[in-house]
C-alpha cells in the first residue's frame, strides 16, 4: 500500500471550472488517488483507478438526507427513492422496472421519432446567428424523454428549468440561492408529476409512466414515492447528458474545423464521432461513491464510510489509455471512455443518448455544413455537470 498524498485542487475555482483538464493532468502525474481535505473525499484521476472504483461493489451509492431534513425534504424525497442513489437489492428492483424501456432494441425503434423532432426544431430556425442549444440541442432530448414518459411535450421548458435547478445541488459549493431554487423546483416538479400520475391512473397507456404504475403490483412493487422519484429521475437524467455532451462536443468540433469537416464529409462513422464527443469533454465530471467496508483503490486504503470522487473527465483524458488525449479525434478507435460510468450504475439511458447525439449530428451537419461559432460560447459556472448556457452559431450557406 502506498502512502496517501493530499490534493490541493480547488474544485470551485473559476479557472478550474472553465477548464479542469490541465489540473487533472497535473494531479495524475503525482498518482491516481489523493485525499482532498476541502471535500473530505478521495479524488480518483486515472482511468484504471476510476474504472476499478466504479466496478467495486464495496464502493456504493449511499444516500444520506441533506440536513435539516424538514427543510430539504422536497429534495431528499426525489433522491432517497430512486435507483441512482441506492444499492442492491433496492437498486436492482427499481432499475428492473424501467430497464426494458431503455434496452438497445427498444430505443432503436425511437430513432425515426428522434429524427423527426430534430428536423422540426431546425425547420423553426429562421434567422442566423442562432443558439444551437436553446433552438435545437436543449429541446430535442427533453421532448424525446417527455414523449417516452407520457408527459405533455408542450411543458418541455418547465421540465428543463426544474431539472437545471435541481442538478445544481450536486456541485461542490452551493449558495443559499441555489438551495432555495432547487427546493422550489423539487416541490413544483413533484406536484406536477403527482397530477400527471393521477391522470394516468385512470387510463394506463404504452408510455413509461404507465409502466411504472403497473410496476406497483406484487411483493416487489413500487411505492408511490418511488414512482414519483423514478419518473423525475428519468426526465432529468434522460436529457441532461444529451444536452451537455452535444453542446460541449459541438463547441469542440467548431474549434477544430478539420474535425468538423471530417464529420460533414462522412469520412468517419457517426457512432465513432459520438463516442469521441462523450470522451473529450464529459458532461458528468464527478460521480461519488462511499466505502461500505475498507477497500484499496490503486494501492490506497479507503476506510469504511469514506467518500470517493471518481473524476470521469480526468479518466477520459488519461494518456495511459488515450493517445494524445487532449486532441479531439472524431475517428478515435478504440475509445474505452467512462462517460456513462461503469458497473451496476452504468447509465441506463446510454443507448437513447447515443441515438439522440448521432441524429443531432447528422441533422446539423446536413443542414449547416459550413457552421461556425458566431461568438464566444457561454459556459455554465458548474463543474459536476459540465455544459454551456449558450452556443451562438452561424453558417455562410444553408443546404437542405
Amino acid at each position: 500500500m502506498t502512502e496517501p498524498r493530499r490534493s490541493e485542487l480547488d474544485l470551485t475555482d473559476a479557472s478550474f471550472v472553465a477548464d479542469p483538464y490541465p489540473a487533472f493532468a497535473a494531479e495524475r502525474l503525482h498518482g491516481p488517488v489523493a485525499w482532498h481535505d476541502a471535500s473530505k473525499t478521495w479524488l480518483v484521476v486515472s482511468h484504471a483507478a476510476c474504472s476499478q472504483a466504479l466496478r467495486d461493489r464495496r464502493l456504493g451509492r449511499i444516500w444520506l438526507d441533506k440536513q435539516p431534513v424538514e427543510v430539504f425534504e422536497p429534495f431528499n424525497l426525489l433522491h432517497r427513492n430512486q435507483m441512482m442513489e441506492n444499492e442492491p437489492p433496492n437498486h436492482s428492483r427499481l432499475r428492473r422496472k424501467v430497464s426494458t424501456a431503455f434496452a438497445r432494441g427498444h430505443v432503436e425503434r425511437m430513432r425515426p421519432r428522434v429524427r423527426a423532432l430534430g428536423q422540426h426544431l431546425l425547420s423553426q430556425v429562421e434567422e442566423e446567428p442562432f443558439d444551437a442549444l436553446a433552438d435545437f440541442a436543449e429541446p430535442l432530448p427533453v421532448l424525446v424523454i417527455a414523449e417516452l414518459l407520457g408527459a405533455p411535450t408542450e411543458d418541455f421548458a418547465l421540465l428543463r428549468a426544474w431539472s437545471q435547478a435541481i442538478v445544481r445541488m450536486y456541485e461542490p459549493s452551493i449558495s443559499a440561492d441555489v438551495q432555495e431554487q432547487a427546493l422550489a423546483a423539487s416541490r413544483d416538479f413533484a406536484d406536477y408529476m403527482r397530477q400527471l400520475i393521477v391522470r394516468r391512473r385512470t387510463g394506463l397507456g404504452s408510455d413509461l409512466l404507465s409502466d411504472l404504475l403497473r410496476g406497483q403490483v406484487g411483493a416487489d412493487g413500487l411505492t408511490d414515492d418511488e414512482v414519483l422519484a423514478s419518473a423525475i429521475l428519468l426526465l432529468n437524467a434522460g436529457h441532461e447528458a444529451s444536452v451537455n455532451v452535444f453542446g460541449n462536443g459541438l463547441v469542440a468540433l467548431l474549434r477544430a474545423p478539420e474535425q468538423w469537416r471530417r464529420v460533414v464529409r462522412g469520412e468517419v462513422d457517426v457512432g465513432l464521432v459520438v463516442e469521441e464527443l462523450l470522451r473529450f469533454d464529459s458532461a458528468l465530471q464527478l460521480f461519488e461513491r462511499t466505502a461500505t467496508s475498507d477497500v484499496e483503490v490503486a494501492d490506497v486504503l479507503v476506510r469504511s464510510g469514506q467518500k470517493v470522487a471518481v473524476l470521469l473527465g480526468a479518466a477520459n483524458r488519461d494518456p495511459a489509455v488515450f493517445a494524445q488525449p487532449d486532441q479531439l479525434d472524431v475517428g478515435r478507435e478504440p475509445n474505452p471512455h467512462l462517460a456513462f460510468g461503469a458497473g451496476i450504475h452504468f447509465c441506463l439511458g446510454a443507448p437513447l443518448a447515443r441515438i439522440e447525439l448521432a441524429e443531432s449530428l447528422r441533422l446539423l451537419t446536413s443542414a449547416y455544413p459550413a457552421l461556425a461559432l458566431a461568438g464566444d460560447p457561454v459556459r455554465r459556472p458548474t463543474f459536476v455537470l459540465r455544459g454551456y448556457r449558450e452556443v451562438p452559431v452561424i453558417s455562410d450557406r444553408r443546404e437542405s
